[in-house]
This record gives C-alpha cells, structure tokens and sequence, in this order.
C-alpha cells in the first residue's frame, strides 16, 4: 500500500511521494505535507517558467525566485505564468 499525506495544496489526503524530492529540512517538509501529484505538476510548472522565461539556475536570483514559486504553488497561492501561456485543454 502506497503511503499517503494531507496534501497542502489539495487539502486532501492524496498518495504520498516515495523518498524526499529535495536535501534537508526542506525536502522532510515536502515529503511529509506535498502529495506525489501536486509535485509531479509543480515538476512542470517549473519547467515550463525556466524554459519560457529562460532562465538560468546557475543565477542565484533565477533559483531564489523558482523557490519563491514553489513554495506558492505547493500551497495553493497564485503563481507566475509565463506571458502568453494557455494551458492545453483537458481531454
């Protein structure tokens, strides 16, 4: 049986990820409150705001900023989008 948490983007118990996402206290936290989906879709949330918005991780403002994002998205608050963006429609 696949381990389960209260999702705090969800607010809904949801399957769990496996092992932490990230090192440290960060990646406990994660682990602990962020379901398997809602970090499967930040994963490509955050792809498509490095390639849309090109930018570069060894820049430490483009990896703060990514931080910043994902500690939104994970609990639920509004995001950046890229400019331009629609997102595909639902099958």
């Amino acid at each position: 049986m696949s381990r389960t948490v209260v999702c705090r983007k969800y607010k809904q118990e949801l399957p769990g990820l496996n092992v932490p996402p990230l090192p440290g206290p960060k990646g406990q936290d994660i682990f602990e409150n962020v379901s398997a989906q809602a970090w499967q879709e930040w994963l490509s949330h955050q792809t498509m705001l490095i390639n849309e918005k090109q930018l570069n991780l060894m820049d430490m403002t483009a990896r703060s900023y990514l931080t910043e994002q994902m500690e939104r998205f994970l609990s639920g608050e509004s995001v950046d989008e890229a400019e331009g963006y629609v997102p595909p429609e639902p099958e």
